[in-house]
């Protein structure tokens, strides 16, 4: 069954954030989402396409990281091995040049007390499996290159996002829209894992790493002594899906932090809004638009005062910032 291993962040203001844009990490779980089994979200021509582009030898090669009910991956062969130096050609090298006696023990420190079944084939010929994975993952790369290249301007635009959340004190906001899997309470952020613990960032420094990958993008490693990072998906990633070039139009920044539905209301919400108004807005049920708005007042961003009968909503100072901010 699958459950979560949380990551308590301590005071958000104390968060140190930075946005790593990182291919390997991109790579890792289009190669999770299309031959792992993993659901991420992939669309369906993109699996067509890394699955033509594979070797015939990659479900083998790729046994010992997607075994069913099983997660932990070896940091050496993760993002992580590479993540101060976020390139392609730099991560390609490191798994390249990656020593067997070095995946030897980090197997023996990860799965103590026995290796599982799945890696022995590995631990009994190290040395050609990293040759082929790494293989493997240059050859996938070269496959899925172009699209990265065509997400650069969103890719970029996100880092901008949280740069921007991060200096105005709306690290909750983009902490609770990172991902649809992602569970987000009070200061504890809740991923889907099947080895489920629970993690402090104790003072380390929190890197997000958007994905182009699917929607259901979710990798991490919470154990490196310095840094944390935390793979989601990219928002707008759905404009590149479609087989032609990226759209012109660029997305809408409040509907990416916020949602569409809670963008809409805020918009609205410059001037006091009935929640009949707002359902109507919404073109949702009454019980629909009561939940966005308290969310959005929970969050700061709305204030709700009852008049009479009715309920109306407006827009906090912080809340028409928010807007102000992401126009």
């Amino acid at each position: 069954m699958q459950g979560f291993s949380e990551l308590r962040l301590g005071r958000l203001d104390e968060v140190k954030v930075s946005v790593v844009l990182h291919p390997g990490a991109t790579l890792l779980s289009l190669t999770a989402g299309t031959l792992g089994g993993r659901p991420h979200g992939v669309p369906r021509h993109w699996q067509k396409a890394v699955m033509s582009a594979a070797p015939r030898n990659a479900a083998e090669v790729l046994r010992p990281l997607f075994a069913p009910s099983f997660s932990v991956i070896p940091d050496c062969v993760s993002p992580a091995v590479s993540m101060s130096e976020p390139d392609a050609d730099t991560h390609l090298e490191r798994l390249a040049d990656l020593s067997p006696d070095t995946l030897l023990a980090e197997l023996e420190t990860e799965f103590q007390p026995a290796v599982p079944a799945q890696w022995r084939p590995v631990v009994e010929r190290p040395g050609a499996w990293i040759h082929a994975y790494s293989h493997l993952m240059r050859v996938l790369w070269q496959e899925f290159r172009p699209v990265w290249r065509r997400a650069d301007s969103l890719l970029k635009r996100e880092r901008e996002r949280i740069g921007a959340a991060t200096v105005t004190d709306r690290l909750e906001t983009v902490m609770g829209n990172l991902s649809p899997r992602f569970h987000f309470s009070g200061t504890t952020l809740g991923l889907p894992d099947q080895q489920a613990k629970r993690f402090d960032l104790a003072g380390r420094r929190l890197a997000l790493v958007p994905i182009v990958s699917g929607n259901g993008a979710s990798i991490f490693a919470f154990d490196d002594p310095g840094m944390v990072w935390i793979g989601y998906p990219l928002p707008a990633l759905g404009v590149l899906w479609d087989d032609g070039d990226q759209k012109d139009a660029p997305p809408d920044s409040l509907a990416l932090t916020l949602g569409q539905a809670r963008a809409a209301i805020l918009r609205a919400a410059g001037a006091s809004l009935t929640m009949s108004e707002v359902a109507s807005l919404l073109r949702s049920t009454p019980a629909a638009a009561t939940y966005h708005c308290a969310q959005l007042e929970a969050a700061g961003l709305l204030d709700r005062e009852r008049h009479g009968r009715h309920v109306r909503v407006r827009a906090t100072a912080k809340g028409e910032a928010l807007v102000a901010l992401l126009a």
